[in-house]
């Protein structure tokens, strides 16, 4: 299934876009979701640390306006925003 990524905040420097589309296998979690990410930062953004840091300690948010944890099953094609951490925290 596709899921849309819209970008906030740092996140924005992922791509020329304010969105990022991943493939995912149905049912995956936030967690496979984080992973993928973490591929496309290795794909696209070569070495890149910080975007990699990024990734570990955003949050993210479902098309609902809630924040979902790493065990939220995503059952459909849908958007869900990464939120970076503000300020360094």
């Amino acid at each position: 299934m596709k899921i849309t990524v819209e970008l906030y905040g740092a996140s924005r420097d992922f791509s020329a876009k304010s969105f990022i589309e991943i493939n995912l296998a149905n049912n995956s979690k936030i967690k496979d979701l984080r992973k993928e990410l973490m591929k496309f930062i290795d794909n696209h953004h070569v070495g890149n640390k910080n975007f990699r840091e990024l990734v570990k300690a955003a949050a993210f948010c479902s098309d609902k306006n809630e924040i979902i944890h790493d065990d939220y099953v995503i059952s459909k094609e849908q958007k869900i925003a990464i939120i970076p951490p503000i300020g360094g925290g």
